[in-house]
C-alpha cells in the first residue's frame, strides 16, 4: 500500500481505495472488497494486500481488483 483515495457519497470520511504497487513497479487502484470496519481503518502505507483480479491490461495493470486482505505473512 503507498497511499489512500478518500471516500465519496457513502464513503465519505472513509477509504474510497487503496493506491498499491506491485513488486514489477505497477501501481494502481482496489476500490472494492473492503468491509465497512476496513473502510473506517484501512490498511497502513507500507502493509501488503493480498487482492484478486480478473486478467491484466495490455500495460501489465490488473482488471477489476478486488481487496482480499492485509498479508501477515509479509516480510518473514
Amino acid at each position: 500500500v503507498i497511499g489512500h483515495v478518500p471516500g465519496k457519497g457513502k464513503h465519505t470520511g472513509r477509504l474510497g481505495a487503496l493506491i498499491v504497487r506491485q513488486a514489477d513497479g505497477v501501481e494502481f487502484r482496489i476500490g472494492t472488497g473492503f468491509t465497512d470496519q476496513e473502510r473506517t481503518a484501512p490498511p497502513a502505507n507500507g502493509q501488503v494486500v493480498t487482492y484478486t483480479h480478473h486478467g491484466v491490461t495490455a500495460m501489465g495493470v490488473p482488471r477489476f481488483a478486488s481487496y482480499v486482505r492485509v498479508r501477515s505473512d509479509a516480510g518473514k
